[in-house]
C-alpha cells in the first residue's frame, strides 16, 4: 500500500478500534485507582500509556488528514475543524461532571459547602474554555469537573503548534525537533519516575513533553512513509496493546515506559494502517472507534462516586460490581452521547459555518 493510495482511504479502520481499545482502558485503568490504588500491585497500572498512544495516533491522523489542504483550506478553517470536532464534547463533559460534583449521593459533604460556588463557577467556566484550574482540590486536576480533559487542553496546544509550525517545515526538521522532544520526554519521565503527568497543577507543564514527542512521533510516520502493508488481525494489535497497559508495574520502570512511548507505539500505528479490516472486524472496530472519545471524555464523575463508595469501606466485592456497572455504564453513555447530541451538534455546526463561508 503506497503512501499514494492511503491518501484516498477514508478511514483506517484498525487504528479506530485501537483508538476505542485504548479507551476502554483508560475507564479500567480509573477503576483500578480506586480499587488497587498502588501501581505496583495494580493489573492495569500502565493504562495511562493510552493517552500517549492517543497522542501519537493523532498525530498520525491529523498529518493524513491535513497535510496536503492545509495550505487550500487556510489556518482558519483548520481550527474551526477541530473545535468543531472536539468541543461538542469538552462542553458535553463540563455539564456531566458538574452535574456530577452537585448531585453525588455519596459525598460526605456537598460540593458548595465544600468549595463555594465561585470556585465552581470558575471552574466550569475554566473548563468550557480549556483553560487549567488545578485550583477546586480533587487532587490538583487542572480539569477538576472532568479530569481527562487535560490531555484535550494540550492536544488543542499541539494542534496550534502544528498548523502554525510542523505543516511548514521539512522533514529533516521535523526529526530534529521529535529527537529533542524525546530527549526532553525521558528527562521528564526519569524526573518523575513515570511518564504520568501533565494532569495536575504539579505537574501540568512536563505534560508538554508528553504530548510533544507522541504526535511529532505520528506525524513522522506519516511524513516518512512508514505505513507497513500487512495482514496482521486485528485481535494481534488488540492484545499487543493491552499488553502494554497490563505490562506489570515497577518503581522507575523508566526503560520500559519509553520502549512503549517512544518505539512501540509509532510502530503499532505503523502497522495498523497498513492493515486493511473487513467483515465484522470492520464493524467493531468502526464501532471502538465512533465511541471512544465519547467515553474518554464522559466516564469520570462515576470514578469520583466509586471513590467516596470506597470510602464507605463497602468491601471489595462491592467495588468491583460497581466498577463493572461504570464499564457498562460508559459505553452505554458513550453510544448515545455520540448518537443524540455530537454527533447532531457537529453536523449543524458543520453546515452552519460552511453557510457563513459561502455567504462571505
Amino acid at each position: 500500500m503506497s503512501q499514494k493510495s492511503l491518501a484516498g482511504t477514508p478511514h483506517y479502520e484498525i487504528l479506530d478500534g485501537l483508538r476505542g481499545i485504548a479507551a476502554i482502558m483508560v475507564v479500567v485503568f480509573h477503576c483500578y485507582e480506586i480499587l488497587i490504588p498502588d501501581f505496583n500491585e495494580s493489573p492495569v497500572a500502565h493504562g495511562y500509556l493510552a493517552v500517549d498512544f492517543f497522542f501519537c495516533l493523532s498525530g498520525f491522523v491529523i498529518a493524513y488528514a491535513y497535510d496536503s489542504r492545509i495550505h487550500r483550506i487556510g489556518k482558519k478553517r483548520f481550527f474551526i475543524n477541530r473545535l468543531i470536532r472536539l468541543h461538542p464534547l469538552v462542553v458535553l463533559g463540563t455539564i456531566v461532571g458538574l452535574l456530577g460534583l452537585l448531585l453525588d449521593p455519596l459525598a460526605s459533604t456537598s460540593a458548595v459547602e465544600e468549595f463555594g460556588w465561585g470556585k465552581i463557577a470558575v471552574a466550569t467556566i475554566c473548563s468550557v474554555l480549556m483553560i487549567p484550574y488545578p485550583y477546586l482540590g480533587r487532587y490538583g486536576n487542572v480539569f477538576p469537573l472532568n479530569a481527562p480533559a487535560w490531555s484535550l487542553g494540550l492536544e488543542y496546544v499541539i494542534n496550534i503548534f502544528y498548523a502554525l509550525v510542523l505543516v511548514h517545515i521539512n522533514k529533516k526538521l521535523l526529526t530534529v525537533l521529535l529527537a529533542i522532544a524525546a530527549v526532553s520526554l525521558v528527562w521528564v519521565t526519569w524526573q518523575a519516575g513515570n511518564v504520568c503527568v501533565g494532569w495536575s497543577g504539579e505537574n501540568y507543564w512536563e505534560g508538554y513533553a508528553r504530548v510533544s514527542c507522541c504526535f511529532l512521533a505520528g506525524v513522522a510516520v506519516y511524513r516518512f512513509g512508514w505505513v507497513i502493508p500487512n495482514k496482521l488481525h486485528f485481535i494481534i494489535y488488540a492484545a499487543l496493546l493491552m499488553g502494554v497497559f497490563f505490562f506489570p508495574h515497577r518503581d522507575n520502570d523508566i526503560l520500559a515506559e519509553m520502549l512503549f512511548v517512544i518505539l512501540l507505539f509509532p510502530l503499532i500505528i505503523a502497522f495498523g494502517a497498513g492493515t486493511v479490516a473487513t467483515g465484522w472486524v470492520s464493524k467493531l472496530c468502526a464501532f471502538l472507534g465512533d465511541i471512544s472519545y465519547p467515553l474518554y471524555m464522559l466516564h469520570y464523575w462515576m470514578i469520583w462516586i466509586l471513590g467516596n463508595y470506597a470510602a464507605t469501606n463497602p468491601g471489595q466485592q462491592s467495588l468491583y460490581i460497581y466498577s463493572g456497572v461504570i464499564l457498562v455504564a460508559s459505553v452505554v453513555l458513550a453510544w448515545a452521547a455520540l448518537k443524540f447530541i455530537d454527533e447532531p451538534v457537529r453536523k449543524w455546526l458543520t453546515i452552519n459555518f460552511k453557510s457563513r463561508s459561502e455567504s462571505q
